[in-house]
C-alpha cells in the first residue's frame, strides 16, 4: 500500500515543491490551501506526472474547520503517513509597529490549526511507530530580527510546541522536523511581490537572498528519510551576527 502525505499550505512556492517531491516518490498527496482553482491545476499537473493527487480546499486560519478538513483528508488519502505544514505566516512589520491584534490574527494558522491536526493524526502514527510531522516557516521563529516581526512571536510559540513534541516522540518512530527559511522562496507570492517592488523602485522590506523551492523540498525529504535532523535553518549562516 502506498504512503500518503497531507500538504497543508500547497502554495506556489515550497508547498508545491514538497507535493511534487513526495509525489515522485510514490506518496499519494492531499493538497490543502484556500483556492480551489490553483489546487485543481496542481493536482492535474501531479496526476499527469504519474502521482495520485487530490485537491482539498480549506482555510488553515480557521481552526473551527479543522475537524471537517481531517475527515476530508482521510476520505481522499487515508490516514496520512506524513504531514507538511507551511501556510503563509502573515505580513512583516517592524516590531515597533506590532500590535496585539496583529499577533492574535496569526495564532490560528501558526499554532491552533497545527495543534488540532496533530491531535487528529498523531495517534495512528504512534500506533504504527512511523510517521512524520514537518513544518516550514520563516527564520524569525528562531531569532528576532529588525523590520521582520509580525508572525515571529506566533511562530516562536509554534517552534516551542514542536520542540516539546519532538522530545516526547523521540523513541516512538515518529519524526518531527522544522525548516526555517531566511530567504524569499522563488515562485512564492512573497517573492513575486518583492520583484514587483524592485521593478517599481519601491522599498523591499524583508528582501534579501532567494532560495529554490525544489532544493528546500529535497532538504525536507532528506531530513525525513535519511538524516532525521530535527531542525535546519537556510540559507546557512543567515542568522549569524544578528
Amino acid at each position: 500500500m502506498s504512503k500518503s502525505i497531507a500538504v497543508l499550505g500547497a502554495g506556489p512556492g515550497l508547498g508545491q515543491a514538497v507535493a511534487r517531491r513526495y509525489g515522485r516518490e510514490g506518496y499519494a498527496v492531499g493538497l490543502i490551501a484556500r483556492r480551489r482553482e490553483s489546487l485543481d491545476k496542481l493536482a492535474d499537473s501531479l496526476t499527469n506526472a504519474g502521482a495520485s493527487a487530490h485537491a482539498i480546499p480549506a482555510d488553515l486560519a480557521d481552526p473551527v474547520g479543522i475537524p471537517a478538513l481531517v475527515e476530508q483528508i482521510r476520505a481522499r488519502v487515508g490516514e496520512p503517513d506524513a504531514i507538511y505544514y507551511g501556510p503563509t505566516a502573515g505580513t512583516l512589520v517592524p516590531v515597533s509597529e506590532l500590535t496585539a491584534e496583529h499577533v492574535h490574527a496569526v495564532m490560528p494558522s501558526a499554532v491552533y490549526s497545527l495543534l488540532a491536526l496533530v491531535e487528529a493524526f498523531l495517534p495512528r502514527m504512534r500506533e504504527q511507530r512511523d510517521g512524520a510531522i514537518m513544518v516550514a516557516t520563516g527564520a524569525s521563529a528562531v531569532r528576532g530580527m529588525r523590520n521582520v516581526s509580525g508572525p515571529g512571536p506566533a511562530l516562536a510559540a509554534q517552534r516551542n510546541y514542536l520542540q516539546s513534541l519532538e522530545a516526547e516522540l523521540a523513541d516512538t518512530g515518529v519524526y518531527v522536523g522544522r525548516l526555517y527559511i531566511g530567504a524569499a522562496i522563488e515562485g512564492s507570492a512573497w517573492h513575486a511581490r518583492l520583484r514587483a517592488d524592485e521593478a517599481a523602485g519601491r522599498s523591499t522590506r524583508g528582501g534579501g537572498p532567494t532560495v529554490d523551492p525544489g532544493e528546500l523540498a529535497d532538504l525536507l525529504w532528506t531530513m525525513h528519510h535519511s538524516t532525521r535532523q530535527p531542525e535546519s535553518v537556510v540559507p546557512d549562516g543567515i542568522l549569524d551576527g544578528l
